[in-house]
């Protein structure tokens, strides 16, 4: 016996700037596509209903614990910081840190579920503020049923950080597909058994703890063999977590000014008329989707490679430009798509059961003014992300708290004259016009579509460019070389405008033909339109999808 370890620590390669993001895009891929199943059968199941709207105010209260204390405070304050002594080789105190870290986090987390748990009913009349009767009875039950399950996705949270750091990028991003395929299973069995609705949301909340768990669970084994060694105990005097402490703090009040703008969103929602929590919570799901393939999967991979560049500003610079190139050409896909087609989107995934087609052109008209601010959202999340690298917590903090104020303004702005306007058979009509919510009786009526939660989505779209224009006149001051980073948006801007006269034009072409046959043909045009456009205008990431088209043309 020489006395070596039988392991040894193997400091993780250098993957290519794509190579990383595609793997955080192909796991968060699976996962958000397992989580389009799960909502395609949520509204077979719930439709627009109380129990949807109940289920979706509370599924957002505990969300606030796991938005507090997890990936994104622990990408800004826990990733930088381990990456880095990673890269410096220190296996052993590196696993110290993670350790505290984590044991840290349990305790908060466990001492924040009890409260939630305990706490739910003043909770819940606090932040879902409109809520009356049934719908509040049933919003603080689920509350208290789905506040375990989210503490188990905060200590996932904490997983993928590590893993994250160490460039294993797929598993942690592709470990919610278990918590979405739990609710699922759990949909349809509610469904085959045709429970009432009320019971089929509490099952729907308890599938949502259980698949926290299962989360957690696929992750540990992976996170035990990389840090191993590694033990849960607290230590509060090592300089490196002392560091990720002072980071820690800016970005819990970073992401709370975030979350103050969900919640603000959801507790306006309450004052709408019936179904506009459940439609808000549709469209948020689709129009984060391409925030989370193309924007947050370039940004949680370039994380830990900036914060090893931080002391070479020249590879630091190139390799923030390409990626707000790579950002700006999926985003602008992304958004002109969704407001010249999403209609065949929406109707294609959520129409039938309880979900009608004026329910549709609702999800429809949020989704489309959403997507307005995503170009906006990704170039966003990278520049938050290099502030991070540098060790800037507390900039994109302030810019998250103007952002708020602004989105909360304009949409109580908008939201109440708009609440005004029923979606009929023969399109928008108004019966009236004010400032002030609908009486409860009319709000609570099931039946005639309203667009008020379309005001709440102009606010958060005119929001996110003034973050983005405050986010670059930050990160300018840090990284003097960078120049304009909303320069990157021009090019695919411009094919994006071509590619929308072409996609509508062809829309009102096969109108007659049957919703997934014009869904197919317009999302073809669409994208085709839009790539030819770019490569032509020279814009690089166009001939990724270019490239397999050719290839067949010219074999």
């Amino acid at each position: 016996m020489t006395g070596e370890p039988r392991w040894r620590y193997r400091k993780p390669q250098s993957p290519s700037a794509r190579g990383g993001s595609l793997l955080v895009a192909s796991g968060i891929g699976l996962s958000r596509i397992a989580g389009l199943l799960r909502e395609m059968v949520t509204s077979r199941v719930l439709g627009l209903s109380l129990a949807a709207d109940a289920f979706a105010a509370a599924a957002r209260i505990p969300n606030l614990l796991q938005n507090l204390l997890g990936e994104g405070v622990l990408s800004a304050s826990f990733v930088p910081v381990y990456s880095q002594m990673l890269e410096a080789d220190d296996e052993a105190d590196a696993n110290r840190v993670a350790g505290a870290v984590g044991a840290l986090l349990l305790i908060v987390t466990g001492i924040a579920v009890l409260v939630l748990v305990l706490a739910a009913r003043p909770i819940t009349r606090v932040l879902a503020l409109g809520l009356q009767g049934e719908r509040f009875e049933l919003a603080v039950d689920f509350t208290q049923i789905m506040a375990v399950g989210v503490g188990f996705l905060v200590m996932s949270a904490w997983c993928l950080g590590i893993l994250n750091s160490h460039r294993h990028f797929f598993l942690p991003y592709a470990a919610p597909v278990i918590w979405n395929l739990a609710q699922v299973v759990a949909l349809l069995f509610i469904w085959w058994r045709d429970w009432a609705l009320e019971d089929a949301a509490r099952g729907l909340a308890i599938a949502v703890t259980v698949g926290g768990a299962l989360q957690l669970l696929v992750q540990l084994p992976t996170v035990q063999r990389l840090a191993r060694g590694m033990r849960f105990r607290p230590d509060n005097w090592h300089p490196n977590v002392r560091e990720i402490r002072r980071r820690f703090t800016p970005a819990v009040l970073g992401r709370g000014v975030v979350q103050i703008s969900a919640y603000l969103d959801l507790i306006l929602a309450t004052f709408l008329a019936a179904g506009a929590l459940s439609a808000l919570f549709k469209a948020q799901m689709l129009y984060t989707l391409p925030v989370s393939l193309f924007a947050m999967s370039v940004a949680a991979a370039e994380l830990p490679e900036m914060s090893r560049l931080v002391d070479d500003p020249t590879a630091l610079v190139a390799r923030t430009r390409r990626s707000l190139d790579r950002i700006a050409f999926w985003m602008l896909l992304a958004s002109f798509v969704m407001i010249a087609a999403g209609d065949l989107l929406v109707g294609v995934l959520f129409q039938g059961g309880e979900f009608d087609g004026t329910d549709g052109v609702l999800v429809w008209f949020i989704l489309g003014v959403y997507a307005l601010g995503l170009p906006a959202i990704g170039a966003s999340r990278l520049l938050q992300n290099t502030c991070y690298a540098v060790g800037d917590t507390r900039g994109p903090a302030r810019i998250a708290a103007v952002r708020v104020a602004i989105a909360a303004v304009i949409g109580v702005l908008f939201m109440f004259p708009l609440d005004h306007v029923v979606v009929g058979p023969d399109g928008l009509v108004g019966d009236g016009f004010g400032f002030a919510p609908l009486d409860e009786g009319i709000r609570s009526l099931g039946g005639p579509v309203r667009l008020g939660a379309v005001g709440l989505a102009v606010g958060s779209a005119i929001g996110a460019w003034v973050e983005l224009t405050l986010l670059a006149t930050l990160v300018r001051r840090t990284v003097p070389d960078l120049g304009d980073p909303r320069a990157s948006l021009l090019g695919p801007a411009r094919a994006a405008a071509v590619a929308f006269v072409v996609t509508a034009a062809v829309k009102l072409g096969v109108d007659p033909l049957p919703l997934l046959v014009e869904a197919v043909i317009c999302g073809a045009i669409a994208v085709a339109t839009y790539a030819i456009v770019c490569f032509r205008m020279g814009v690089r990431d166009a001939d990724l999808l270019l490239r397999p088209a050719r290839r067949l043309i010219w074999r």
